[in-house]
């Protein structure tokens, strides 16, 4: 049986055996066999479990010193991790070894293939390391030839104007605008494929209508013609971070530190506003509560409620009586509740548990705490 159960191992059962007498591996077999029998159900009795291969040979090591006897267990399993463990702690129950008093503890339960995966790792990076001392300059120079092809291939075209843009604008909640077709292509250089180009000062149309839709940053040049950009950007799009290459550089001839850098150092709108001594327009918060109260609107006298989600997509249109409990079930990240009834307390916290950024309805009760983080809007206010 040796080759076929460690071949279908997944797990290791390690326990320590105590005995007050003197004990050897067959009463300790015996006794794991015997004091377990019936304890679970059929389907988990050991000497089934063992005929049919799903627990491999009981192994025991165990000595004696001074009257008394010590030892360690272990048991192979291809059982699923739950039985394993219910095994596991069965084992525990025994208090006996033929005529001596006994203690078993489990001490680990070692998962055989999460080993297996760490020598796979270890020898796959010795076999790489091998691979990447055979790389040559010329070799490493067609590699890049490759990926800059590959690069290029990536690249589309979104849009009426056919702006470049890397393949993943369409599906992404958050992407950059740049400047032009080669900061986009440096981008995708570094594994970055949600940028898309204005290409010049006058922002098209098709960038002014995304930056409605998604969490967007303005990535311009360090020189006077990225300030030019992120003017304009500022006045016909909805920006949410500014951050800009460094001082005299362009987006296009950055290394991937530099990149990820300017990324992680974005600032807020808000703030950039600031910097500068100017107000921001409060205009994606006051399109938002408009259509919001439109959506109040239809569904007065329906009796109904909609979850939605942050683009105002409904994830869930339910009763206003179930609304509560629909709420309290919905886990892909709702942030607006728009229904035909009165907001109550309870319905608030529950809201601001869940994340929400509104709540909306005709009427509101007594509410006593309201969250800072979320906006109440009644047809009335």
């Amino acid at each position: 049986m040796g080759k076929e159960e460690i071949s279908t191992t997944k797990y290791l059962i390690h326990a320590q055996i105590n005995a007050n007498g003197i004990v050897e591996k067959p009463d300790v077999v015996g006794a794991i066999f015997g004091q377990t029998e019936g304890l679970l159900s059929n389907d988990l009795d050991l000497r089934e479990l063992q005929k049919t291969g799903r627990i491999g040979r009981i192994k025991v090591n165990i000595t004696s010193r001074g009257g008394k006897s010590k030892g360690e267990i272990i048991i192979p399993s291809s059982l699923d991790r739950v039985e394993t463990a219910i095994l596991a702690a069965s084992l525990e129950t025994i208090n006996r070894v033929g005529p001596c008093e006994a203690y078993i503890q489990v001490t680990k339960v070692e998962d055989v293939r999460a080993v297996k995966r760490k020598r796979v790792v270890e020898r796959a990076k010795e076999i790489y390391a091998s691979m990447m001392e055979e790389v040559t300059p010329e070799s490493l120079k067609m590699i890049e030839e490759v990926k800059e092809a590959m690069r290029v291939h990536e690249i589309t075209e979104y849009g009426e104007e056919k702006l470049p843009a890397g393949p993943n604008v369409e599906t992404s909640d958050a992407i950059l605008v740049v400047e032009g077709r080669s900061d986009v292509l440096n981008l995708l250089k570094y594994g970055i494929k949600n940028a898309i180009a204005v290409e010049g000062v006058s922002v098209p149309k098709t960038v002014a209508d995304l930056t409605r839709k998604k969490t967007v940053t303005a990535f311009v040049d360090g020189d006077r013609g990225g300030e030019l950009i992120l003017k304009e950007l500022l006045q016909v799009g909805e920006i949410d971070y500014v951050t800009r290459a460094p001082r005299g550089k362009e987006v296009e001839d950055l290394e991937k530190d530099e990149i990820m850098m300017a990324l992680r150092n974005k600032v807020p709108v808000e703030q950039f506003y600031h910097d500068l001594g100017m107000k921001k327009e409060k205009k994606k918060t006051e399109d938002k509560m408009v259509l919001l109260r439109n959506i109040l609107k239809e569904l007065e006298g329906t009796g109904n409620a909609e979850i939605l989600d942050d683009a105002l997509n409904i994830l869930r249109e339910v009763k206003v009586e179930n609304l509560y409990d629909e709420l309290s079930r919905v886990n892909n990240h709702p942030y607006a509740v728009v229904f035909d009834g009165v907001i109550t307390q309870r319905l608030v916290d529950l809201s601001f548990e869940k994340g929400l950024r509104y709540l909306v309805a005709v009427r509101s009760g007594d509410i006593v705490k309201k969250p800072h983080n979320l906006k109440i809007i009644t047809g009335h206010t």
